[in-house]
């Protein structure tokens, strides 16, 4: 996130619903993404006038962890963004509307029951959503509405459903599931094709479900969740160029 002349020192996050490796501190987000400030004073002036909510909380902690999918509403000037990944791996605070951000989606970790078989879904940013439907298994992704905490629907991690991948070395890209190995012992590898048909290998456990076979239920960044290789991205530069 910062750049290579600007020094080796970063806050770190303090601790809340990401883990170290997959969020970024708040301070980072408005001052060296968002642009909303040139120094860590500034956003702390800024944060202590409660405009900033992370999913319809407002936080004013400058090393709050903000991770994928939440959402970042800047209550004064009334945007909206949606923490996703771009196709090189980073972090890209995506432009949305006031519909959209009523909305997260949730990765499902695990499902854990308590006494009386009370099912709880332990989902990717530390929420805990009891009296989840019972077809609803780990991997599986939920949407949840941010004003009343209620599950509006899931969607199943199979064959033919839309997802994103959130690690690994293709991370960013966004595709269909085609196919699914199960390896016992070992990683299960999840085979999955983009709109371009071009198709890549990853763990299951990089894997979010973001739509169904139709559409996805989050807009995307710029690029689509597609990755181009050099030479396609130096002739795309060449062309912006000239035009």
């Amino acid at each position: 996130m910062l750049n290579k002349m600007g020094g080796q020192y970063a806050p770190k996050t303090s601790s809340g619903p990401h883990k170290l490796l997959e969020s970024i501190p708040l301070v980072i987000l408005l001052r060296n993404r968002l642009k909303y400030a040139l120094t860590f004073d500034e956003v702390k002036l800024i944060l202590i006038q409660k405009i900033v909510k992370i999913d319809n909380k407002i936080r004013t902690d400058c090393t709050f962890p903000v991770g994928l999918m939440d959402i970042i509403h800047i209550t004064k000037s009334n945007e909206y963004f949606r923490l996703l990944y771009d196709v090189k791996g980073r972090f890209v605070p995506h432009r949305i509307t006031s519909e959209e951000a009523k909305y997260k989606l949730c990765r499902v970790k695990k499902i854990i029951t308590r006494k009386g078989r009370l099912a709880i879904a332990v989902t990717h940013d530390g929420r805990s959503i009891p009296y989840i439907h019972p077809e609803v298994k780990a991997n599986d992704t939920v949407r949840l509405d941010l004003e009343t905490g209620k599950v509006l629907e899931y969607l199943k991690f199979q064959v033919g459903n839309m997802v994103m991948v959130t690690a690994g070395h293709s991370v960013g890209r966004v595709g269909v599931i085609s196919a699914i190995d199960k390896n016992i012992g070992t990683y299960d590898i999840i085979h999955v094709k983009d709109s371009r048909g071009k198709v890549f290998a990853t763990r299951l456990s990089n894997v979010f479900v973001i739509g169904d076979a139709k559409k996805s239920y989050i807009s995307l960044p710029r690029e689509k969740g597609i990755k181009l290789d050099i030479i396609e991205e130096r002739r795309n530069r060449l062309n912006a160029l000239n035009n």
